[in-house]
């Protein structure tokens, strides 16, 4: 017992000095949490927050890090969550405001509003602490950023920490997660919901993801108005993006025509056509009449592929400015970006990492390879100088002072807010000015992950041993129903609103309401529901802004309130 004792309260011949006893605690802390983080009831699980559990047991039994270690590995892992989170959601985050997202979005920000509306009601009726009540909000909402935000928020504000946010984050989060998946059972029912009805409409792009949803359909040259008129000619009647990626000519056996804007349309031709649900209707009107041709109908001569970017040079280069539909005889007709298809306009810059279709013979496929990489081995290798690069610029930016009518106090966006800020912005603007910001979804996940489970490890054993206490003094299950309601009232209202307001497909909804709360374990109970993409779509559009609002609005709170 005596040996246990010193491996874990530490001995001075054991551990000289008490660092290696510090990461050894913290290492088996994360450990344990990541363990029991792998456990599911019914597919639903705590995931990371058993981290943060784990440390506070380790807390309150005072196996504890050394002062300055834990203060410095909170911040560092704060630091390298929300930067990788930034450079994440960094390239889709204006884009998501586009065409059928500002719905998306709009909703998205209703229910981020009526859970910080529930949580000053329950504060100002209740007599609650607002530290408390911002860590129950950001448990509430499965919100771990919030949860650091909130924390430095309030150190900056008055120079000590608040372990009640560390508390009502443990307490409320459990029914955070299994609350928004109650509302989700809820809101079928109250809708009266036909699932394979809205499931076949998520499948055809309805409900607005049709800006971000490509269909592939053939059309016959029946019109006689656009007989002898150019694919550039029929592109400005339309004034729609669409690309023609092959052609079956009238009477002729030959398919490996490689369409142009100068290809000449003729009376009978069959085209295959790629565009957005909602160009479908006036593409057939135009033309002529849609027709059921399989792809293996136009010919084998002419093939699709799908060619990785890796080549740092196209990076921020359009696709009209590479030429290779002239020089090399080949076209690409999508890009995949992120997991959303784009249409392969002129103007469209690419960016490492884009995964585009490619239509041409053997030989202009196997050139066009060459040009743009198709090379995984080359994004294998991490991108480091805009990793550190940001950091550093996130931290300058983290300290600068302003001023907001009404508060006294300078004001500053902190630890959470300045690299957030940066991230975004690098990983937005940085292709565009030929800054390379891409690295593989295994390596941003791996610095996302190391940075979450440092935090949360150093915010347990930080504030272990106020945590039973204060759970105690402040009555740990009024906390539990604050939650719930903060979880439940704003999804519930927010599915009422998207689906009669908005008129949004249910599950699109779903996902909207899950990226609203920045919660995968709903979108993973979502996404069992249904074949359809969706929930993921929806969750994707709105999750970039979702998170900027939810850090962004818990700093205001406390820097308001506290």
């Amino acid at each position: 017992m005596e040996i246990l004792k010193n491996l874990f309260y530490g001995f001075p011949d054991l551990w000289g000095g008490g660092v290696a006893h510090s990461v050894m605690i913290l290492a088996l802390v994360i450990t344990l949490g990541l363990c029991l983080g792998k456990l599911r009831v019914k597919g639903v699980s705590l995931g990371l927050a058993w981290i943060l559990f784990i440390g506070l047991i380790f807390g309150h039994f005072s196996l504890n890090l050394d002062e300055h270690l834990l203060h410095f590995l909170k911040e560092f892992g704060l630091i390298l969550f929300v930067y990788s989170i930034g450079l994440e959601v960094g390239p889709g985050f204006f884009a998501s405001f586009k065409n059928g997202g500002k719905s998306l979005n709009l909703l998205s920000i209703i229910v981020i509003a009526l859970s910080i509306v529930t949580t000053l009601a329950i504060f100002s009726l209740s007599g609650t602490s607002i530290t408390s009540m911002a860590g129950i909000l950001s448990g509430a909402v499965t919100n771990t950023p919030g949860l650091g935000a909130a924390q430095q928020a309030f150190s900056d504000l008055r120079h000590i920490d608040a372990p009640s946010i560390a508390a009502g984050y443990a307490i409320a989060y459990p029914m955070g997660v299994l609350g928004v998946i109650l509302s989700f059972i809820i809101l079928r029912y109250a809708l009266h919901i036909n699932k394979e009805k809205e499931e076949a409409a998520a499948k055809r792009g309805m409900g607005h993801l049709e800006a971000m949803t490509l269909n592939t359909f053939a059309v016959k040259v029946t019109n006689m108005m656009v007989f002898n008129d150019s694919v550039k000619q029929i592109r400005n009647i339309l004034k729609r993006d669409f690309m023609i990626s092959k052609i079956i000519r009238n009477g002729s056996d030959k398919h490996d025509e490689i369409v142009t804007g100068s290809t000449i349309i003729s009376e009978g031709d069959i085209l295959q056509i790629v565009a957005h649900p909602t160009v479908v209707e006036p593409i057939t009107i135009l033309l002529g009449e849609k027709v059921d041709v399989k792809d293996e109908d136009f010919g084998k001569e002419l093939i699709n592929r799908r060619i990785l970017i890796t080549k740092p040079g196209i990076n921020g280069k359009s696709i009209s400015q590479l030429q290779i539909r002239s020089n090399l005889g080949a076209n690409i007709t999508r890009v995949n970006r992120n997991g959303v298809d784009l249409i392969a306009t002129p103007d469209l810059k690419l960016q490492l990492g884009d995964r585009v279709t490619v239509v041409g013979n053997e030989l202009a496929i196997a050139h066009t390879e060459k040009v743009l990489g198709n090379q995984m081995k080359r994004l294998n290798y991490p991108n480091l100088i805009p990793i550190f690069l940001g950091i550093m610029l996130g931290c300058i930016v983290a300290n600068i002072p302003f001023f907001i009518p009404g508060i006294d106090e300078n004001l500053r966006l902190g630890l959470t807010g300045g690299p957030l800020v940066v991230a975004i912005l690098i990983g937005y603007f940085g292709p565009k000015y030929n800054l390379v910001t891409y690295n593989t979804i295994s390596a941003n996940l791996m610095l996302r992950e190391i940075g979450i489970c440092i935090f949360l490890a150093c915010v347990g054993l930080g504030t272990g041993e106020q945590f039973i206490q204060t759970v105690a003094t402040e009555n740990g299950m009024i906390w539990i129903l604050y939650g719930i309601a903060i979880t439940m009232i704003p999804i519930l209202l927010g599915g009422v609103i998207g689906r009669f307001v908005f008129h949004i497909n249910y599950f699109t909804l779903l996902g909207v309401l899950a990226g609203a709360n920045t919660n995968p374990s709903a979108l993973a109970y979502v996404r069992d529901q249904t074949s359809a993409d969706a929930p993921s779509v929806g969750y994707a559009n709105v999750y970039p802004f979702a998170m900027f609002l939810r850090i962004v609005t818990i700093q205001i709170i406390i820097f308001v309130f506290g």
